[in-house]
């Protein structure tokens, strides 16, 4: 299968992953120093695809990474069961050495391991513990543990972390975490998700256990011309052509969202002959938009009339002020008070973000699909 010249929808690599130098730097030095690092940005502006990278990178004898997604924990025993099991997978070479670490390491425990074909890769752990301290403490030691008699250090990433906030008693969790990690010497952390308002509480809150956890990287967007040459070298790469121009047309109708510029860029390549044309953007962005209605579709079919309206002013170019008389009665908001509401509810749909008071739709083509529906 040849290799696409563009790639959305998942993670970036090797040609693929464009720019980040400064933000992949300051990640590897924090993984090489021990320093705990919270990445924070909306959804799908290529978080995964930079810790990613700098893990292959800082990945040595002397230091070993451990990734896990935890989208799928509903609980804290899930989450306890996917910790364990990845510590165990990737700070082993072989079957025997894991094994060898459930026994010393997991000893108050007794977990049962169910294994596939492939013990090295396809097995799970179940935890039989008892809530006590001391047994959550032993697996939140693992990595410590193991760390301290191999002789290395450890980082591990964890992806999806805002799932942590929906577990049941989750500020009881969130405490034991902080309380074993932070005195931990050989061990340090990487947290991440793509729920950015979830990700802010959970590290700005000072409320929170995890406030001030780390050093926090806000992960800002690319620039124009560094997508522009990436664009362009892509083409060209695979014997076609486009202007400057065009490709910094491609960034600037999708706001240089990351994954978006993937996507267009593809469409527009794909609809390419020899050299893009208007035409072959125009096609392409016509795709994007058709691509996606179903999505926008369901994202928007339950809102009530109040969000739509609210929805209406921010394309319309309202990003404050939305209590003022004028812009209440223009999109019939209702009252000040029920702004709150609407607001409240459309970030929790992730529908919108806020940033000192202003107030945006992060999403470029839901934005464009939106004023196009108004106007139907």
């Amino acid at each position: 299968m040849e290799n696409k010249p563009f790639i959305f929808g998942v993670a970036a690599s090797g040609d693929n992953f464009t720019d980040r130098e400064k933000e992949t730097e300051r990640l590897l030095l924090n993984f090489r120093h021990g320093v705990n690092t919270v990445l924070i940005s909306p959804r799908r502006w290529g978080k995964t695809s930079l810790v990613q990278k700098v893990c292959r990178k800082a990945q040595s004898d002397k230091l070993k990474i451990v990734y896990l997604d935890i989208f799928s924990c509903r609980s804290d025993k899930d989450f306890y069961d996917a910790f364990a099991a990845a510590v165990l997978k990737q700070t082993s070479s072989k079957f025997e050495e894991w094994l060898e670490n459930v026994k010393m390491f997991l000893s108050q425990i007794s977990p049962k391991i169910s294994m596939g074909p492939d013990p090295m890769t396809d097995f799970s752990i179940s935890l039989e513990m008892n809530p006590k301290s001391e047994d959550i403490d032993e697996i939140l030691q693992l990595p410590e543990k193991i760390a301290q008699k191999k002789g290395y250090n450890i980082v591990i990433c964890i992806d999806e972390f805002q799932q942590i906030a929906e577990f049941k008693d989750s500020k009881i969790f969130q405490k034991r975490l902080r309380s074993v990690w932070q005195l931990q010497e050989s061990v340090s952390y990487c947290l991440f998700g793509s729920k950015k308002h979830l990700m802010n509480e959970l590290f700005e809150k000072r409320s929170l256990p995890f406030y001030k956890f780390g050093d926090a990287i806000y992960l800002q967007k690319i620039g124009t011309q560094d997508w522009v040459k990436y664009i362009c070298s892509r083409f060209e790469a695979t014997g076609k052509h486009i202007s400057k121009e065009l490709a910094e047309k491609i960034c600037k109708t999708v706001d240089n969202h990351s994954s978006y510029v993937q996507q267009l860029a593809w469409l527009v390549w794909i609809h390419t002959d020899k050299v893009a044309t208007k035409a072959d953007f125009d096609a392409a962005y016509q795709d994007i938009i058709d691509q996606n209605t179903p999505l926008f579709e369901k994202q928007t079919e339950n809102l009530t009339t109040y969000q739509m309206n609210f929805l209406r002013a921010i394309t319309d170019g309202v990003q404050d002020e939305f209590t003022s008389q004028e812009i209440l009665l223009k999109y019939q908001l209702g009252s000040s008070a029920n702004v709150s509401t609407i607001k409240r509810a459309l970030v929790n749909k992730e529908l919108i973000e806020v940033e000192k008071r202003r107030v945006t739709i992060p999403d470029p083509i839901l934005t464009q699909w939106l004023k196009r529906e108004f106007e139907m």
